[in-house]
């Protein structure tokens, strides 16, 4: 209802306003005048109150219409402006369920104008449409509020990895499932060792892609990575770890690849390890081959091989083919090592030929009882015949075993006896062709015991020995003896000489008024004779009447004529200061064919042979020829040098 304007003009106590609730006074004069205003509640018809329905007065401020956006976490609160006479009751609803005044995180507020809505810590779960109703006995009112929650959005599932390279990786990840109600602006991606827990951030700009390829990585080391979605309201939790995985690199390609035998249907290759492996290590390598003309290679073996040499069968006779050998890892496989010309499948005649080891160049010396086997490689095609013979005949197949194969053959006896010694010759034959070399084989074993041990002599406080070689030496040289003395009240022995070679010997150092025994073993490369020879008799040494019986020596005459074991070296002195010349050894010295003996000016001494001449502060008078003479009674030696004296610089030059 529009309300009524009054003028108000000399009045001083009046009813102004009956039934409006806006006045609009107008003075004409100025003056004081006192406004009172009255509530008088509004009449009906009959006197009766009048009531006004409930009205929501809902302001969304420029946003989409009776919707609210509120961040997860932040309190949400409404503000529901109100009207009605009598004031209304307020009822609020989500999805047909009622909400009540206090109920957890949720509260409601009833003011006279206006109502509060609240819920503390908004989550996901509360977004949706809120229903508030109004209503007193005038009527009602019903207004619907939307309510959208917002987060950062979910973490991405684990990234997976692909295309792993020596230093680089390919990381892939999917969207998050729930983006938190805002898009997803870009993604960040962290990678860490996996026995660290310090995760490196690998880019600053958001990734807008939903894959990245990482560098920079060790090759070796075994990596995880994850990633985060970033909004606007932020960073979501970090995605699972991916799966643990390592940098590596293939190997490269095999070196010194090479055809090592060829017959009419097969081709022996060879080759070495790769020069780098790397941490992928080596799993094995795969054998192809390709003919001339052709671009499809074929597998030479059933799948890879762990050696460095192959054999490949079943070839035909006349084809011209390539060859190829490629290495693998778990980073994949190599540059192939190729053959540079095409390679024919025919049998190549070749001489025979055997390859004598050089430990078979010389005696092969063997136990008895011990294990004999020769392995001969030769080479020559086709296929040789190889014949073995011993002394120039045939070998006995029952005393030895042969094994013949297509690079070598093998001598073999389980157990050797000295009766296997002997020549042995193996020769290898293709029709007119032949090589011949001999093997000589020496079985050993313990020698005997030494013959006719006696007591030679016994002075003092020693006993002289004398003994014969063993009658058996075992089929190998004696290589010395071992004596030994034995006290004939305790019979205990103690070695006296060990690998003694001669065979005599004095044993010194004995106790007076003791009686000794002797035995003897016998010593070769196989070791002792099982038995020792002992002295039949004892050796008494007597405690008195004991004389030595001095052995005489012829003397010998140790006199030479003397010569200079060093060169007399040239010398350079500064003028002023002493000067000497050394030789050794020294008899006399000479200046210009002219004795120094007598002259002051000089000293001649000796020290540990060394013959030494000083010339006191040399001047150039001093300058000349110098001579050493050793004399005695077998000859004489000397040697010379020049010495020059200029200016300040003494100066020795040879002569």
């Amino acid at each position: 209802m529009p309300p009524k304007h009054h003028t108000v003009e000399n009045c001083y106590d009046k009813t102004l306003a009956k039934e409006s609730s806006l006045l609009k006074l107008k003075l004409r004069r100025i003056g004081t005048m006192k406004i009172k205003i009255d509530f008088v509640p509004r009449q009906g018809k009959g006197n009766v109150p009048r009531r006004e329905p409930p009205k929501i007065h809902l302001d969304c401020r420029g946003q989409t219409p009776d919707t609210i956006i509120v961040v997860a976490g932040n309190k949400l609160r409404l503000d529901v402006p109100i009207s009605g006479d009598p004031v209304p009751t307020v009822i609020w609803q989500k999805v047909n369920k009622l909400l009540a005044d206090s109920e957890g995180r949720v509260r409601v507020e009833m003011l006279e104008d206006h109502c509060i809505f609240t819920i503390e810590g908004a989550e996901k779960e509360d977004e949706g449409v809120y229903r508030v109703t109004v209503k007193n006995p005038a009527g009602e009112d019903t207004a619907d509020i939307t309510v959208k929650v917002i987060d950062v959005p979910d973490p991405p599932e684990a990234p997976q990895i692909s295309n792993v390279g020596e230093d680089n990786c390919m990381v892939q990840w999917q969207p998050p499932k729930h983006d938190g109600g805002q898009p997803v602006l870009g993604y960040i991606l962290e990678r860490k060792k996996k026995k660290s827990y310090r995760w490196m951030r690998l880019n600053f700009d958001l990734l807008n892609e939903l894959s990245y390829e990482a560098k920079r990585m060790i090759e070796g080391v075994v990596y995880e990575m994850r990633v985060y979605a970033v909004n606007s309201v932020g960073v979501s939790r970090p995605s699972p770890a991916s799966q643990p995985f390592m940098p590596i690199a293939p190997p490269s390609e095999p070196m010194h690849f090479t055809v090592e035998d060829i017959s009419d249907t097969s081709v022996t290759l060879k080759w070495r390890p790769p020069e780098r492996i790397g941490a992928g290590g080596l799993d094995g390598y795969i054998i192809e081959y390709c003919k001339e003309g052709s671009t499809e290679w074929i597998p030479g073996l059933h799948g890879p091989t762990e050696r460095t040499s192959a054999l490949l069968k079943g070839l035909v006779t006349g084809d011209k083919l390539y060859f190829r050998v490629t290495a693998i890892n778990l980073a994949g496989t190599s540059q192939p090592a190729i053959t540079k010309e095409p390679i024919t499948i025919r049998e190549i005649l070749q001489r025979p030929k055997i390859w004598m080891p050089r430990n078979l160049r010389q005696t092969l010396m063997k136990k008895v009882g011990d294990t004999v086997n020769i392995v001969i490689p030769f080479q020559g095609k086709p296929r040789p015949k190889v014949i073995w013979t011993k002394d120039g005949q045939p070998l006995d197949s029952k005393e030895v075993a042969v094994r013949n194969s297509i690079t070598d053959t093998i001598l073999f006896i389980r157990k050797a006896e000295r009766y296997h010694s002997g020549i042995y010759e193996v020769e290898v034959q293709i029709e007119n062709m032949s090589d011949k070399v001999a093997i000589t084989m020496q079985i050993m074993d313990k020698p005997g015991p030494p013959q006719n041990v006696k007591i030679v002599d016994v002075w003092g406080f020693s006993v002289a020995l004398e003994w014969k070689a063993p009658q058996d030496d075992g089929n190998a040289q004696i290589t010395g003896y071992i004596v030994q003395k034995a006290d004939k009240k305790t019979m205990e022995w103690y070695t006296v000489f060990d690998h003694y070679r001669r065979t005599n010997c004095v044993v010194s150092d004995l106790i007076m008024g003791n009686e000794y025994y002797f035995r003897i073993f016998s010593e070769n490369l196989c070791g002792l004779s099982e038995n020792a020879a002992t002295t039949k008799n004892s050796a008494y040494i007597k405690k008195t009447g004991t004389e030595y019986k001095h052995p005489s020596y012829k003397e010998h005459d140790f006199s030479e004529a003397p010569k200079f074991t060093h060169p007399l070296p040239d010398r350079s002195v500064i003028a002023g200061y002493n000067a000497t010349l050394s030789c050794a050894p020294k008899i006399f010295w000479f200046k210009n064919k002219m004795d120094l003996s007598g002259d002051a000016k000089y000293r001649m001494f000796s020290k540990h042979g060394v013959l030494t001449l000083e010339i006191r502060k040399p001047s150039p008078f001093d300058a000349g020829l110098y001579t050493c003479k050793a004399v005695n009674e077998c000859g004489e030696a000397e040697i010379e040098c020049r010495l020059d004296v200029r200016g300040d610089v003494l100066i020795v030059e040879n002569v």
